[in-house]
């Protein structure tokens, strides 16, 4: 993974540096609310409802165990002992006092971290495939180019006050595990019919208040040119994006005013101007950074190990553990593994300080000391041999981390919504436990297979209940919290097959959720073909059955209740 150098390491300690006095000046009231906000904000403070957050950012969702173990020793330290993973593949802590801020970032630094970037209306974290590097339908390895596309757009002087926030993501796979058709860009890497690395560049993709699928603008640019294409882009956002209502400040509001055509022309005008230029990516700096991203020293092994296959055959729980939750490798003999953070009872993405700890051990002993952070709030160890997964799934059993759901019903994204967040109109914690609880039947939730299902508390849509198979939207109605349902959303293998659910009705109060859930997928298991899954009925039938389904059921108790 990237290594700071002593000039990235002086930037961050130097921010440090700034904030503490920053911090010291606004608590001896030399600075006003207002005059500290932004300040705070550049640092990935927020205040929320109850009590401050930092966002730290995690670059393309890869750590190292060292770096893991601090956010431990952080979450310990200053806040309640845990942290909340995030859908942007980086870390939040919720209950710190702020006058610690200083102090959590000093720390931060010590294990080149930071929170820069985290907020505000700059380019935010990049991100990107979770099995980055090690997925067998990888057309090459896009941690280089991320790593590439952070170094260009942190402190961007020209970049660093733009309309609204703004989200790159990078996919150089087959099937799409970054979304990036529901970015500000999204970048699709890939090699061309002369085996020379090119990008499909999208824009205007994003959720929130008017979910839109991004468009296509430009194909098969040489990936030489990523950085100057992407400027090019940001300059004609920067410059024509509204800044007189935040609510049509995104990039997909330009292009929709524009229309595409005439906003990519607009794009490739300003290209002109600067493709030769500077941000030309010469091969040897691409080189430069991918020395940093060179494979671990993999044994030679074979790709099945006896001792594997017969743990498979005499422990049923760690044959449905392998189904779910390890995943194909490119190098023979090893296999990806995803821990899921999504036991029953526990808040989606939660993790503790002594599972971050276990996590941060288990990456030293079983993955060449490194980990990653997945958009569905999930942590993966990347290299992992096939013979010891029986080995690790026994470790991750005692640390409650072996919940074998990944890809299932419960395996929900969920934003920490009205429990923390000060936009958020509903709560979405005890929504999602509510519908784990309802369906914590294994046997059940393998028998119904793929389902995704995202909560968000509010339209910000920071759990992306737009792309859920099923999505649920919090909505304030005079004061009271209701739930708002889509069906048929979906994070495609391509950005083509990528899809904005459909709201089936009126919203449903907290108590009806888990049972407005229980009749969707009752109607899905009355109505699918053999093996067909969720998103294939719905595509299928569209929403008319489970809608007639969901309200006829609730009228019916209704009728019940007044008799």
């Amino acid at each position: 993974m990237y290594r700071y150098t002593d000039i990235d390491q002086r930037l961050v300690d130097e921010r440090v540096a700034q904030f503490r006095s920053q911090l010291t000046r606004w608590q001896k009231g030399e600075l006003s609310d207002d005059e500290f906000r932004p300040l705070r904000l550049q640092n990935g403070f927020y205040i929320q409802r109850h009590a401050p957050m930092l966002r730290v950012a995690i670059p393309y969702g890869l750590l190292s165990s060292r770096q893991l173990r601090q956010l431990a020793y952080i979450a310990r330290k200053y806040d309640k002992s845990y942290g909340h993973f995030t859908t942007r593949q980086n870390i939040q802590y919720n209950w710190f006092k702020l006058e610690d801020g200083a102090d959590m970032l000093a720390d931060l630094a010590q294990v080149q971290m930071h929170g820069i970037q985290t907020s505000g209306n700059c380019v935010r974290n990049i991100t990107t495939d979770q099995f980055a590097g090690v997925a067998q339908d990888e057309y090459v390895d896009p941690r280089p180019y991320a790593e590439l596309l952070r170094q260009w757009s942190t402190f961007h002087p020209e970049f660093a006050y733009l309309p609204r926030k703004f989200k790159i993501a990078i996919n150089a796979a087959r099937a799409d595990r970054a979304a990036i058709a529901v970015h500000d860009i999204g970048l699709y890497l890939r090699t061309n019919s002369a085996g020379a690395v090119v990008v499909d560049v999208l824009a205007g993709g994003g959720l929130g208040r008017t979910p839109v699928i991004g468009t296509i603008i430009r194909r098969d640019l040489p990936w030489q040119h990523s950085l100057s294409y992407c400027e090019a882009i940001l300059r004609v956002y920067n410059r024509y994006g509204r800044r007189d209502n935040k609510y049509k400040a995104r990039i997909k509001i330009l292009l929709k005013a524009l229309g595409a055509e005439e906003f990519a022309r607009q794009v490739d005008e300003e290209f002109a101007q600067i493709e030769h230029g500077p941000l030309q990516v010469l091969d040897a700096e691409l080189a430069r950074i991918a020395a940093d991203f060179v494979a671990p020293a993999y044994r030679t092994l074979p790709d099945h190990a006896s001792n594997y296959e017969l743990a498979l055959k005499n422990h049923p729980a760690f044959a449905r553990w392998v189904e779910r939750n390890v995943f194909a490798h490119k190098v023979p003999g090893y296999r990806a593994v995803t821990i899921s953070l999504k036991k029953t009872g526990v808040a989606p993405g939660d993790a503790s300080a002594d599972q971050m700890d276990a996590v941060a051990q288990l990456a030293d002993d079983y993955s060449f000391g490194e980990l990653r952070v997945s958009h569905e709030q999930n942590l993966i160890l990347a290299d992992v041999e096939q013979g010891r997964l029986f080995d690790l799934w026994q470790a991750l059993k005692k640390h409650g981390l072996e919940t074998p759901n990944i890809g299932l019903l419960t395996d929900i994204i969920c934003c920490p919504g009205g429990d923390f967040c000060s936009l958020a109109n509903a709560k979405s914690i005890p929504i999602a436990q509510a519908i784990q609880e309802q369906f914590d039947d294994l046997d059940y939730l393998h028998d119904i297979g793929d389902i995704t299902l995202n909560i968000s508390g509010c339209i910000n849509s920071c759990g992306h209940h737009h792309v859920g198979n099923i999505g649920v939207l919090g909505v304030d109605k005079q004061g009271a919290e209701f739930y708002q349902v889509t069906l048929g959303g979906v994070v495609g293998a391509t950005p083509d097959d990528t899809a904005i659910g459909a709201v089936i009705g009126p919203s449903f109060a907290a108590e009806e959720m888990p049972e407005v859930v229980a009749r969707i997928i009752n109607t899905y298991v009355q109505v699918r073909h053999d093996d067909e899954l969720f998103i294939e009925v719905v595509k299928r039938l569209g929403i008319a059955p489970f809608k007639q389904a969901v309200y006829e059921g609730r009228e019916d108790k209704r009728e019940v209740a007044h008799a």
